[in-house]
C-alpha cells in the first residue's frame, strides 16, 4: 500500500514538473513574441502618415505622326529628337509619388526617406483620420536617405518612441507599418533576417534586413519591435519583379537619431572624419594578417594629415574596434565615424603584424572634398565596390601591379556581375582612360554617366582582358 502511494506521489511530481515546464515555455514564447500584434498596430498606426509629393517637369512632345511611337522610323526620331527643333513642343507636366512617414514629435516633425520627397514642389501629408496638411522640408540627408519634414497644427500629435536598434538580434520579431502601393495603414510582421547589410545604394549603409513584407510606398515608414518602439525606417527592397520577395531593408534608428537631431537644429548634417580608405576582410585576408576570424576593416590608404594619420594608423592595419564597439563588418566603421561628434576623442583598436594596438584618435570634420571611410561606389550603376591598390595591399594580396583599382565587392545580377567581374579583379582602364586610383575611377564614371556601355580593361592574375559593362 505504501509503495502504491509512493508511485502515485511520484507520478504527481512528474506531472507537476511537466506542467511547470510547459508554463515556463509558454511564458518565454509570449515574451519573445505575442500571439497577436493587434494592440501594437492599433496604437502605432496613428503615428504613421501617407506622404504624397508633386513635381513639375518639362516634357518635350513629338509632333503627331500617323503611326504609333514605337513604329516611328529611326531617322524621324533622330531628327525630331533635337531639343531646339521648331516643331518640338515644351509642356509642363505634374508627376506624383507616394511614400510613408512617421511622426517623431507632438508638434509635427515627420521623418521619411529623402528619395520620397527629393525634388518635390509640393508635399502633402495625410493622417489615418484622413486629415491632410501641407508639409515643408526642414532638412535632407541624401547620404543616409533620410529627410525631416514638418506640418503646422494646433493639436498634440501622437508620435513614436525611439528604440535601440543595436540591441536587435537576428530572429527578433519586427512590425512594419506603411502605405504600400497607396494602400494606407498596412501592417506586416516578420523577423530580423540579418544586420549590417550593405546593398550599394548609399554612402552610409548598415541596414537591418527583414522578411516583414515591404513594398513600394512603404519607404519612409517605421519598423517597430514587439514593445512598440521604432527600431528602423523602411527604405528599400531586393526584388527583380518590383514586388516583395521577403528581403526588405531598414535604416537602423540609432543611425537616424543623430541625423534627425542635426537636421532639426541646422537643416544639414555635419559628420566625423577619420581619413581612411577601407575594405572588407575575408577569410583569405584574415589568414594573411594572422587573425582568428575575418572581422574589421582593412585600411588600404590613410589620408595625409588626417586624424588617422596623426594617431599613427597605417595602410595595412585592420581596425577591429571603434569607441568600444567591435567592427564585426567593414560597413559598421563609416557609420560609427560619421555619427561621432567633431573633436571627440575615440579609442581605436587595430591589428598590425598579428598584434593588437590601441590609439586615441581626435575625430575631424568631414568635408566634401575629403574621401569617406569607404571605397568608391558606382551608386549601383555598375554594381561594384572598388578600393585603391596601395603597395602594402598589393604585397599582401601578392599582386605585382601598384596601379588600378581593386574590385572588393560585386553585387549579384549587376552589370559588373553579368560582364564576369569578380572580387580581386583590377580595373586598369575605362573607355581607354587610364585608372590609377579611386578618385580617377569616380571622375570617369561621372563623365560617362549617360553612356550605356563602358569598355573596361580588367586584369585577373597575370592576364588582362577587355570587358563591356552594359548599364542601359
Amino acid at each position: 500500500m505504501k509503495n502504491r502511494f509512493n508511485m502515485q506521489q511520484g507520478r504527481a511530481e512528474v506531472l507537476l514538473i511537466l506542467l511547470s515546464f510547459l508554463l515556463l515555455s509558454a511564458a518565454d514564447a509570449f515574451a519573445s513574441g505575442p500571439y497577436s500584434f493587434a494592440d501594437l498596430a492599433e496604437k502605432q498606426a496613428l503615428t504613421v502618415v501617407n506622404v504624397s509629393t508633386t513635381q513639375t517637369v518639362k516634357a518635350s512632345l513629338m509632333p503627331e505622326f500617323p503611326f504609333h511611337d514605337q513604329e516611328i522610323p529611326e531617322f524621324f526620331k533622330r531628327f525630331f529628337g533635337v531639343p531646339h527643333h521648331p516643331q518640338m513642343q515644351q509642356q509642363e507636366r505634374k508627376m506624383t509619388s507616394l511614400g510613408s512617414g512617421v511622426i517623431i514629435s507632438k508638434d509635427g516633425y515627420i521623418l521619411t526617406n529623402n528619395h520620397v520627397i527629393d525634388e518635390a514642389d509640393e508635399i502633402r501629408v495625410r493622417f489615418a483620420s484622413q486629415e491632410e496638411f501641407d508639409a515643408k522640408i526642414i532638412g535632407r540627408d541624401p547620404k543616409t536617405d533620410l529627410a525631416l519634414i514638418k506640418i503646422e497644427t494646433d493639436q498634440d500629435l501622437k508620435y513614436v518612441t525611439f528604440g535601440d536598434s543595436d540591441t536587435l538580434r537576428v530572429g527578433d520579431w519586427v512590425i512594419a507599418i506603411g502605405n504600400p502601393f497607396g494602400l494606407e495603414q498596412t501592417v506586416t510582421a516578420g523577423i530580423v533576417s540579418a544586420k549590417g547589410r550593405r546593398i550599394g545604394g548609399m554612402v552610409y549603409e548598415n541596414f537591418i534586413q527583414t522578411d516583414a513584407s515591404i513594398n513600394q510606398g512603404n519607404s519612409g515608414g517605421p519598423l517597430f519591435d514587439v514593445h512598440g518602439k521604432m527600431v528602423g525606417i523602411n527604405t528599400a527592397i531586393f526584388s527583380r519583379s518590383g514586388g516583395n520577395v521577403g528581403i526588405g531593408f531598414a535604416i537602423p534608428v540609432n543611425m537616424a537619431k543623430n541625423v534627425v537631431k542635426q537636421l532639426k537644429e541646422d537643416g544639414k548634417v555635419t559628420r566625423g572624419w577619420l581619413g581612411v580608405m577601407i575594405q572588407k576582410v575575408n577569410q583569405d585576408l584574415a589568414d594573411q594578417f594572422h587573425m582568428e576570424r575575418p572581422i574589421g576593416a582593412l585600411v588600404g590608404e590613410v589620408a595625409p594629415d588626417s586624424p588617422a594619420d596623426k594617431a599613427g594608423i597605417k595602410s595595412g592595419d585592420i581596425i577591429v574596434e571603434y569607441g568600444g564597439r567591435e567592427i564585426s563588418q567593414m560597413n559598421m566603421l563609416p557609420a560609427l565615424v560619421a555619427q561621432t561628434a567633431v573633436g571627440e576623442k575615440v579609442q581605436v583598436i587595430f591589428f598590425r603584424d598579428g598584434k593588437k594596438k590601441k590609439v586615441m584618435v581626435k575625430i575631424g570634420k568631414l568635408k566634401e572634398d575629403e574621401f569617406l571611410e569607404t571605397g568608391a561606389e558606382s551608386e549601383s550603376r555598375l554594381g561594384i565596390t572598388v578600393q585603391d591598390l596601395t603597395p602594402d595591399l598589393a604585397k599582401s594580396l601578392e599582386i605585382e601591379d601598384v596601379s588600378g583599382v581593386l574590385v572588393t565587392e560585386v553585387t549579384m545580377d549587376s552589370p559588373a556581375s553579368r560582364a564576369g567581374l569578380r572580387r580581386g579583379d583590377l580595373i586598369l582602364e575605362i573607355n581607354k582612360n587610364k585608372v590609377d586610383d579611386v578618385r580617377e575611377f569616380t571622375e570617369i564614371l561621372k563623365k560617362t554617366k549617360k553612356e550605356g556601355r563602358l569598355l573596361c580593361l580588367v586584369k585577373r592574375g597575370n592576364h588582362a582582358r577587355y570587358v563591356v559593362l552594359k548599364t542601359e
